[in-house]
């Protein structure tokens, strides 16, 4: 049965890391890249592996790029610090693996914590992605935002979610959405993207239609309108900073 390996990166995760480390107990093996964490960190995570390695931060690509050099087997399980792997989900992954997988990658859908819920609504859910990879032909890939695993051959889905506890409250959501649709105005303008009065007036709406009607957020009460909400100024942001580079870069 091919072997698993569980890959992390982190920096100043030490309120999260345990839980997330704990959920993986049923790996093969564990590795965990620290980016020069200031806290306890680093201590946290030699409790439950020896192979915790510091270097300098190179981006989200280039550090879980580099863990999943480090392994030893070839299928990679790549768990951030803020999620956690169910009982189900690590039965999945094992019960997959006897099998001599088919898939050269496997998706599988987060679920997501934030106002004292688990959320399955708006974009929020199921917000699949793609964890589960062989080595030999994925790797992760991408810009300024997003990163992603892009595989070479055939991908397939898990049922088992794969929780995530994104923000503590509003305001770090609020905080991180800043930093974020920053990068990704830079994205789209460097891939020839151009934002005009349509965008900033029609996507921003359409985007809380979609979060609040299509995808359900009216069922999650004042918790689905509040996120509704925030993913439409997410968009708005997004539009709105591309815009500023455009005025900046026609100057």
């Amino acid at each position: 049965m091919p072997a698993v390996t569980v890959t992390v990166i982190t920096k100043n995760e030490a309120d999260a890391l345990a839980d997330a480390l704990k959920s993986v107990s049923w790996a093969d093996e564990l590795i965990v890249i620290d980016a020069e964490s200031t806290d306890d960190t680093v201590k946290i995570a030699r409790q439950f592996t020896d192979r915790v390695y510091v270097r300098p931060w190179n981006g989200y690509i280039d550090q879980k790029n580099h863990a999943a050099g480090l392994a030893t087997h070839d299928w990679i399980f790549s768990l951030d610090a803020d999620e956690r792997s169910t009982p189900e989900l690590a039965e999945e992954i094992r019960t997959l693996l006897k099998t001599n997988p088919s898939m050269n990658g496997y998706r599988m859908p987060r679920v997501s914590f934030y106002f004292g819920r688990w959320l399955r609504t708006t974009d929020m859910y199921p917000d699949y992605q793609l964890r589960l990879y062989d080595r030999r032909r994925a790797r992760w890939d991408g810009m300024y935002v997003h990163e992603s695993v892009k595989v070479d051959g055939p991908v397939g889905y898990l049922t088992s979610e794969l929780q995530h506890h994104p923000y503590r409250n509003l305001s770090e959501h609020l905080l991180r959405m800043d930093r974020y649709t920053t990068l990704a105005a830079r994205q789209m303008h460097a891939h020839g993207q151009r934002a005009g009065v349509i965008d900033l007036l029609v996507h921003p709406p359409v985007a809380f239609l979609r979060n609040y009607i299509l995808k359900g957020g009216f069922r999650d009460g004042q918790a689905g309108l509040v996120i509704s909400i925030v993913n439409s100024y997410y968009v708005f942001l997004k539009f709105a900073k591309l815009w500023e580079l455009q005025q900046s870069s026609d100057e």
